[in-house]
């Protein structure tokens, strides 16, 4: 039985890549800031904090495992989150997932640490927060859950997260605002329009002055 807190090594990680990017009006994973896709960014983020790492996505992409929904018909982020269970419970002594958005290239560097910690028990789920709001979609799932989240998906029309949330034990983790030299940023701010990504890149260059 895993001992608590969680240890990096219990835990695999999952960029959830898969989505209509219908306001961008194109992959969003393959859209690029600075000089990287959006996906390269947040795999290299994810990385740092975790290992092994996948992509939950339609097609090959970059150099690591492709995780594919496991229901037809782009059935929305929980379809995602069920996929990177499903893979991460086929590794060895991986009891958790840990899924982040590819939308979201500024994510917490201490993500994965937070959310282990606030962990009790090994069937609860740790969920990030900001600003008073909750991102359910970057969250530490127990792979346990996986049946119970493929029934909810196949027997749900409306299959929302938070719905699916409310039926388990959840802690929800908040993190601050991030300073850089322009003002104070949401680290989940995410990139869905064309005006996103440009207002994505103001905060790049403000990080890094």
């Amino acid at each position: 039985m895993t001992e608590f807190p969680l240890d990096r090594s219990d835990i695999a990680g999952v960029v959830l890549a898969g989505g209509r990017s219908q306001r961008m009006g194109r992959d969003k994973a393959g859209v690029m800031l600075g000089a990287e896709s959006l996906l390269r960014l947040v795999l290299t983020r994810l990385s740092q904090q975790v290992l092994p790492v996948a992509v939950n996505a339609d097609a090959a992409a970059e150099d690591v495992p492709v995780v594919p929904d496991r229901f037809p018909g782009k059935a929305g982020p929980l379809a995602g989150i069920h996929a990177a269970m499903v893979y991460a419970a086929g590794l060895p002594a991986i009891t958790h997932v840990v899924t982040v958005s590819v939308d979201c290239p500024f994510f917490p560097a201490d993500l994965v640490a937070r959310l282990a910690a606030a962990l009790e028990h090994p069937s609860q789920i740790a969920i990030a927060a900001s600003e008073g709001r909750s991102h359910p979609v970057f969250g530490l799932w127990p792979v346990t859950l996986a049946a119970d989240l493929e029934a909810w998906i196949a027997t749900d029309e409306k299959r929302r997260v938070r719905d699916f949330l409310r039926r388990h034990d959840v802690t929800e983790v908040a993190f601050p605002l991030h300073p850089t030299r322009a003002s104070l940023l949401d680290p989940f701010f995410n990139i869905n329009t064309p005006d996103d990504l440009v207002e994505a890149e103001r905060w790049l260059e403000a990080l890094r002055a």
